[in-house]
């Protein structure tokens, strides 16, 4: 829930409050500092960080919680750092060094001290800003941030399925929902298809990368480039999408039935369109009558060759002399092709009759 402004001007009010007791409560324990100069600074230090707080208005508590896992990154790398015994080598080096006769070998190590502690603190901190969630877990392959359960699985694409063309449509229907990552070589792939002296391989290519920028336009479609640089460049295109794909724990989506049956071997998850658009089609069972439009000629003489709205092709037998015309027919039989379901038919006898 967004605190709404009066409870954050209410809160800034008791800090102020607070920050002047603190600077009163220091003056009155020290003798030394009057009284006016303590409730100045309390002042002070309370404007300071309320300002810090209204330029930090966008910065949401999971950036905050972002920002605190790289400054613990950052502080672990400078404490190794500090192990190595870099300062006391710093201390050593410049103990004949001496101003107004005392040596600064002492202070150039306490100051090594503090800044490395703070440069990689800020700079763990701005790099885990820069990152997104998936990153996380590609570098840290143990460690993964949970997403929202409402952002649902994290959709992994390949060449072919960008440049299917179906993929919007089914991201804006809803059917498929959670981030959407195109790995970088998939990315490159696009782009040496869209340079190709071929032409239809050149079509497609673009085409793909027309995809690619309308889903980025799409604010409903969140969409990232995940730089695989760290992968192993030996390896198979195919090989890369399923090991992507099991590293981020993520579901790869294809139209290609090789990789299909690569994944599944591999334990990784999978959509195939071409599968969901078959079992999205309306079956046709045996005994079904149906009205069809007979369109051509079939494989035997006697046969005639009609479709559904879904593109299922129909053979309906000794129907030759009926092309042109709707009949009702009735299913007899079907079987599964490589190239899809052929159902067979005969005309409907209570028509004929």
């Amino acid at each position: 829930m967004k605190a709404s402004k009066p409870s954050v001007n209410v809160a800034r009010v008791i800090y102020i409050f607070l920050c002047l007791l603190a600077g009163l409560a220091i003056a009155l324990s020290s003798p030394n500092i009057p009284l006016w100069v303590g409730l100045f600074g309390g002042m002070i230090v309370a404007i300071f960080f309320i300002l810090v707080e209204s330029s930090m208005r966008t910065f949401s508590l999971r950036g905050f919680s972002t920002a605190t896992f790289g400054i613990g990154v950052g502080l672990l790398c400078a404490f190794l750092l500090n192990r190595a015994q870099i300062p006391e080598l710093i201390k050593i080096a410049a103990s004949p060094i001496k101003i107004n006769g005392e040596g600064i070998g002492e202070a150039l190590s306490l100051a090594f001290n503090v800044s490395s502690y703070a440069s990689f603190a800020f700079l763990g901190a701005v790099l885990a800003l820069r990152s997104d969630q998936e990153e996380f877990s590609f570098i840290i392959p143990y460690v993964r941030f949970r997403q929202d359960a409402a952002s649902g699985q994290l959709l992994i694409l390949d060449a072919e399925v960008i440049m299917d063309g179906r993929l919007p449509g089914l991201l804006a229907a809803g059917f498929l929902t959670g981030r959407v990552l195109v790995p970088q070589f998939v990315l490159d792939e696009l782009q040496v298809m869209a340079n190709s002296p071929a032409a239809g391989k050149r079509q497609r290519g673009q085409r793909g990368l027309e995809i690619l920028s309308e889903l980025q336009k799409n604010p409903a479609v969140p969409i990232s480039i995940q730089d695989s640089r760290g992968m192993a460049e030996d390896e198979s295109f195919q090989g890369r999408l399923v090991q992507t794909a099991k590293l981020l724990s993520g579901r790869l989506i294809s139209t290609d039935e090789n990789l299909t049956k690569v994944a599944h071997l591999q334990g990784a998850d999978i959509i195939n369109l071409n599968d969901l658009s078959d079992a999205l089609k309306p079956s046709v069972v045996v005994g079904e009558s149906v009205r069809l439009a007979l369109v051509r000629a079939g494989k035997d003489d006697h046969q005639a060759v009609g479709y559904m709205p879904d593109g299922t092709m129909i053979v309906v037998n000794h129907a030759i002399d009926k092309i042109g015309t709707s009949r009702d027919v009735t299913v007899i039989s079907t079987l599964q092709t490589s190239a899809g379901k052929m159902v067979f038919a005969e005309l409907n006898t209570k028509e004929e009759a």
